[in-house]
């Protein structure tokens, strides 16, 4: 059953899969087949985001917090929205200067400074070894959960000497196994290929662990979600518990936590490790900007469904609910998996912290100390680097050690997500010098260094302190009334701010000093030249042209050089920086003197930076330079430079768009002036035809007169009643193109007073009255309103009724023709509706009946001549009238079969 043998032996089975994986990796790297080259292996490596805190204890906080657990989770998710914007930035930094951890990074921003990068180191040191605590806190309960349920975790923990301690020999073995795991090679920039596979493959594996005990518990414990909520609702104090206002420190804590986790997910030494130092491509974020949060919905889906499931049947230790759920069920598998799932989301934590730690401290505190032993420097050539590796090996000890301590003398005052968020509040003080270093070219070492110290001492006195003071090491009285009684001071309500939750209180305070010291010191502090320097190489970075430029103005020989990289890191990685330098260079007197160009002093200093990070890396470059580093005149024109450049291509893109943009707009010029040519001809030959067709027949009927004297009376009385005819439709057409020449030139005076519509349109049907009675026109009048007061031209709007009238006589059924005015209101004035019965107007023609000289035909059957008689301008010229008078002018399907000419002006208010 569930023996020890059984459990350490799938424990230590499952860590050997990964050195499996690991080994793997690094083989596959090493033939040039990269599995890390990936987008998706690269968002699963973020996922080490998820430790042992999420687990078991997301699942601790949503039973006693409610919804809180989520912010967590949704500072990271934001930070991934901007990734195009900050973490591009960085990955382009980190490779381009070999930067191999997070104090290397700011570290070299502030002028490859060794004390700031190793105050950042120290920093790092203490904020996470109460993290690495954590988790073998989580190890070991888990471990005690699973041999002893029913009975109590704790009782298997207390009263223990150390060598009895099981977490105290998984620290020993997990420190073996990330020496054999990740101190493979000397140059900390190259990518760890197996270890980011390893973790690719835990990440996957603690996502299936929590999804199939999630799954057990929504749908084979209760019966599915809804039987869930239904047990949950039966219970008001368990649902009260899930509201938002359940979370500590209400408004305030909801943004507190989410800037705090937002701020630690960029200054996490193992997060920086994966996002920034072992990017293979950046080009990789795009698809980790959406799937990390996608994994990150994944594995909190069955936060809450678990910790209602664990209150609800009474279990007693929250962050244990994901074991002892399936534990009472009777499970053997499950829990076994669950084990294997949360030992996965420890041991990738600690690995990659491990590494990333152990990094800092051999290249930022050992590596500048040792720099300056006399006589440590001399011995065999590669030597140095066997040291370093060994530095490195006994740093991963000692940090894990420090973990086990923290966690055998504090730990037992926390729960797994306290342990963690007092970390969070911790690396949060990198945010400042990090980002504000990003973009602010005028952040200073020493402001960032005092802000660091301000910032630090803060977390320490308002969260770090009283956690010694809860473990009996300081007196109670020190957190509720401050140091020798004084209350102002008490560190959960410093300068009597109350009220906030502990982490929300401690971030603003650190925050605050942090922010504030390092813009005011840094106001007030002149920057060295490789400050400058590094500055602008800082915030330019994401510019296309961005110059580079060494900073060096000394020489030295190749020989110096390659003598100086082979002591350090070996015959194999000198020969890549010397690339076709032959094997026997030292031994040759003219390469031994042959000056070394810059190109070769950059590409060792990088090499260097790798291994040792960049503090060291320029100490070291300087002691076999014959020369200085370059003046502050140098790198002032070097900045002028590089700014001018920047400044020369920002213009150059500007002028460019600018010319796009001004090429766009005279291609659309063209084409209107086209387009004006164009309908200018149409026109022309619109008028010329419309013209012709009077003044032809006119023209005929005048030339039969007069060469026939003889012609009837008769049929001279019809030529010439023709000719009269055709002599108005002429005069008709003069005057209506006039009218729209002065309509679309603006010289149309139209003098709008206060009318009735209603008055005017009864108006105009009496001036048809007669034509309409004789051809048996049935005309309707419908008035909703008693009066329509708008602002017209009457004789204008006449005009226009009229020629709707007109328009609707022509098209009107000829054997039973009928036509209705209907005036309605609207909503911002009135209408007036003239309809007919006859075919209609297809929906496609609606709007080309508007255009000049458009004669719609009544039937695809019909003969030409059956097209209504009209110049084509009536309905043109009626729409240019009704525009002018701030009005509508459309046509609609109407009621009566045919169309419906309705024209609307706004309300007059007398």
């Amino acid at each position: 059953m569930r023996s020890d043998w059984v459990v350490l032996g799938a424990a230590f089975g499952y860590l050997a899969l990964l050195f499996l994986v690991a080994a793997w990796g690094d083989r596959r790297a090493e033939q040039g087949r990269s599995l890390i080259n990936s987008p998706t292996v690269y968002a699963l490596s973020i996922a080490v985001y998820c430790t042992a805190w999420t687990f078991y204890g997301s699942v601790g906080r949503a039973a006693q917090f409610g919804p809180s657990f989520l912010l967590i989770y949704l500072g990271p998710t934001l930070a991934m929205l901007l990734a195009p914007f900050t973490l591009r930035k960085m990955v382009r930094i980190a490779a381009r200067q070999r930067i191999t951890s997070i104090a290397d990074f700011i570290s070299a921003r502030y002028g490859k400074s060794s004390l700031l990068g190793a105050l950042v180191a120290v920093m790092a040191l203490i904020t996470i070894t109460p993290y690495i605590a954590l988790q073998l806190k989580a190890i070991t309960v888990s471990h005690a959960v699973l041999m002893n349920y029913p009975l109590g975790a704790d009782t298997t923990l207390e009263h223990e000497r150390f060598w009895m301690d099981r977490s105290f020999w998984i620290a020993i073995v997990l420190a073996l196994f990330i020496i054999l795991f990740g101190t493979r090679h000397l140059d900390a920039s190259e990518r760890h290929e197996g270890m980011v596979a390893a973790i690719a493959v835990e990440s996957l594996v603690k996502l299936v662990a929590f999804l199939a005990v999630g799954i057990f518990v929504t749908f084979l414990l209760f019966e599915g979600p809804g039987a869930l909520l239904a047990a949950a609702a039966e219970a008001p104090a368990l649902i009260t518990s899930m509201h938002l206002e359940n979370v500590p420190g209400g408004a305030t804590g909801w943004v507190g936590m989410l800037m705090l986790a937002f701020l630690a997910f960029f200054t996490l030494p193992r997060q920086f490790q994966v996002l920034v130092v072992e990017s293979v491509d950046e080009q990789h974020l795009e698809r980790a900007s959406w799937l990390f949060p996608l994994y990150l919905l994944l594995i909190n889906l069955f936060v809450i469904p678990i910790a209602l499931a664990g209150v609800l049947l009474g279990e007693s230790d929250p962050d244990s609910f994901v074991l002892t759920l399936p534990l009472s069920a009777g499970l053997e598998g499950l829990p076994l998996l669950v084990f294997i799932g949360g030992l996965s989301a420890a041991t990738g934590m600690v690995i990659v912290e491990t590494i990333a730690l152990s990094t800092m401290v051999s290249n930022q505190l050992v590596m500048p100390l040792l720099l300056k032993l006399k006589g440590w420097q001399t011995g065999r050539h590669g030597r140095l680097a066997i040291w370093l590796l060994n530095i490195r090996r006994i740093a991963i000890l000692v940090i894990l050690i420090m973990g086990y301590l923290y966690h055998a003398l504090i730990g037992d005052s926390y729960s797994l997500v306290t342990i963690g968020l007092v970390s969070f509040a911790g690396v949060a003080q990198f945010a400042p010098a990090l980002l504000i270093g990003l973009y602010w070219r005028g952040a200073t070492r020493q402001g960032a260094t005092w802000g660091l110290v301000a910032g630090f001492w803060v977390w320490c006195y308002t969260l770090l302190l009283p956690g010694f003071a809860q473990s009996g090491w300081l007196e109670a009285e020190f957190m509720t009334q401050g140091p020798w009684g004084i209350g102002w001071l008490a560190p959960y309500a410093l300068l009597g701010l109350s009220g906030w939750d502990i982490y929300t209180h401690s971030l603003f305070w650190s925050m605050t000093a942090n922010v504030g010291l390092l813009v005011a010191v840094s106001l007030f502090t002149r920057a060295t030249p490789m400050e400058h320097a590094q500055a602008a190489l800082f915030t330019e970075a994401l510019h296309p042209h961005l110059p580079t430029a060494s900073s060096w103005q000394g020489q030295t020989t190749e020989g110096d050089l390659y003598a100086l990289l082979v002591r350090y890191l070996g015959h194999g990685a000198t020969h890549k920086v010397f690339r076709n330098a032959p094997p026997s260079l030292l031994k040759e007197t003219d390469a031994q003197q042959r000056p070394a160009s810059r190109e070769l002093i950059t590409r060792a200093e990088q090499a260097l930076a790798g291994s040792l990070g960049n503090a060291s890396a320029s100490v070291l470059i300087h002691s076999v330079l014959r020369g200085e580093a370059l003046d502050m005149a140098s790198v002032l024109t070097i900045l002028d430079t590089t700014s001018q450049a920047l400044e020369y291509n920002r213009q150059l893109e500007q002028k460019s768009q600018e010319l796009a943009r001004i090429g766009e707009e005279l291609r659309r010029a063209n084409e209107q002036l086209r387009e004006v040519d164009r309908m200018k001809d149409e026109f022309v030959a619109m008028v010329s035809h419309e013209l012709r067709t009077p003044l032809t027949s006119i023209r005929s009927f005048a030339e039969i007169l007069r060469d026939t004297p003889t012609i009837e009376a008769e049929k001279r009385q019809q030529f010439l009643d023709i000719m009269v005819l055709e002599s108005e439709r002429l005069s008709r057409l003069i005057d209506e193109i006039l009218d729209l020449a002065r309509l679309e030139s603006g010289h149309l005076s139209l003098q709008p007073i206060t009318v009735d519509l209603i008055h005017i349109a009864q108006q105009s049907r009496q001036a048809l009255a007669r034509l309409h009675a004789e051809q048996g026109i049935d005309v309707e009048w419908v008035c909703d309103v008693s009066n329509a007061p708008v602002m017209a031209d009457p004789d204008r709007l006449e005009q226009v009724i009229i020629n709707l009238l007109e328009n609707a006589r022509k098209f009107a059924n000829p054997e039973h023709p009928r036509i209705r005015l209907h005036v309605y209101e609207a909503d911002q004035g009135y209408c007036l509706s003239i309809e007919d019965n006859g075919p209609g107007i297809p929906i496609g023609e609606r709007d080309n009946v508007f255009e000049k000289f458009y004669q719609l035909t009544l039937s695809k059957n019909e003969h030409a001549s059956h097209r209504p008689k009209g110049s084509g301008l009536g309905l043109p010229i009626s729409r240019a009238i009704i525009h002018h008078l701030d009005g509508e002018l459309w046509v609609d399907a109407s009621s009566l079969g045919g169309a419906a000419m309705t024209l609307s002006l706004p309300r007059h208010i007398v």
